[in-house]
């Protein structure tokens, strides 16, 4: 049993990154999958597939690589702080939304209005509760 599963989640594609694997298999949520599209839409990730095994749903992740000037591959997530935890919940307002390294990663926000980027939560002028942040 998984305490925090969108830590869980997020910590498990962390290290599926740092073993240079291609995919993952998650536990599937409505949060989870709510932050799994986000990384897609901003090309963290290649590709996720919901699949159910009985009664249980799980989502299969495919990892994306980039190529840098010397031609390896770099996985396209380089960190992942989980800042919300749940003995510490934290919540900001659309004004205290923090850059992520001067704005080359993301905030992902659980708001009123469903997942969101920090960028689009500033847009809609919302606030919530800062999940994590990814660069």
């Amino acid at each position: 049993m998984v305490n925090y599963p969108i830590g869980d989640a997020l910590i498990r594609i962390k290290n599926a990154y740092l073993a240079s694997q291609t995919q993952v298999t998650l536990m599937a949520s409505n949060l989870i999958l709510g932050v799994l599209k986000i990384l897609k839409k901003e090309g963290y990730i290649k590709d996720m597939k919901l699949k159910k095994d009985g009664v249980k749903r799980r989502v299969v992740v495919d990892l994306k690589y980039n190529l840098d000037k010397s031609k390896k591959l770099q996985p396209a997530i380089e960190g992942i702080k989980i800042v919300s935890k749940p003995g510490r919940r934290v919540y900001v307002g659309y004004q205290d939304i923090p850059p992520v390294y001067s704005g080359i990663g993301i905030n992902i926000l659980s708001t009123s209005q469903g997942i969101l980027t920090g960028a689009q939560a500033k847009k809609k002028r919302l606030g919530g509760e800062l999940i994590c942040q990814i660069w």
